[in-house]
């Protein structure tokens, strides 16, 4: 699963439907956050990643990098934090929150935001395409803020066993991308989500609630939560 030339997705890798699967290297041995390099974005190759604590993440002119990051992100029932300004926008109603509504309009939303200290996005056509396909599968989900009719907000990731695996998120207004991620968290717990993967630290992601567990740690949870079944 190595391939150093190209950058994207490996044109000669075998693509694999969402009912099939491919062993990735075990994280628990790894000193890296690199796990592999090469293959591509297919439904059971992407599956097969998060299913064991996997994700793609790298640049527009590197091959598909696969990586778990030590120590990582989660956020629990008990640890999801709202503060009372996000309960005040959200009694308020003032977005209009949905989910699954247009998948694709924020996956692309992410893509196209300005972030600090940030040049370009990893989220490629690529990803996009592959994702959107997941979600036409069932497996990947969105969260959507709206205002005015407009999408100005909102997040998206994937859904294996009771655990959500978070990617990205957006506003193109104070607070939407907040007001998307806490009503859609608060919806997963109460349909008996394990916890949250958010992958690697950020401050705003421990202001929502995240804590840092080792890899370990994670890949123990990940393998009893993702048997189960969210009630969705």
């Amino acid at each position: 699963m190595r391939r150093d030339a190209l950058a994207g997705p490996d044109p000669d890798f075998p693509y694999l439907t969402e009912d099939e699967r491919v062993t990735f290297p075990d994280p628990a041995k790894k000193s890296s956050w690199i796990i592999a390099i090469g293959g591509n974005l297919s439904p059971g190759m992407l599956l097969s990643a998060y299913e064991q604590g996997i994700f793609p993440w790298y640049g527009p002119d590197d091959p598909i990098i696969w990586q778990s990051p030590d120590p990582r992100l989660v956020i629990y029932p008990h640890t999801l934090h709202v503060s009372e300004s996000m309960r005040k926008i959200l009694r308020r109603q003032v977005f209009t929150i949905t989910f699954d509504k247009d998948f694709e309009g924020v996956i692309r939303g992410c893509a196209e935001i300005e972030r600090p200290g940030q040049d370009g996005t990893w989220i490629s056509e690529d990803i996009i395409k592959a994702y959107t396909e997941l979600h036409r599968l069932g497996y990947a989900h969105s969260a959507e803020a709206w205002q005015d009719g407009k999408l100005v907000g909102g997040c998206y990731g994937l859904i294996i066993g009771r655990v959500f695996c978070g990617e990205s998120m957006f506003a193109r207004v104070s607070n939407a991308s907040k007001a998307a991620f806490l009503s859609w968290a608060q919806y997963l717990f109460s349909r008996g989500c394990a916890f949250i993967d958010c992958q690697v630290t950020t401050e705003h992601l421990v202001s929502l609630g995240g804590v840092e567990i080792s890899r370990e740690e994670f890949l123990a949870q990940l393998a009893v939560a993702r048997k189960g079944k969210l009630d969705i």
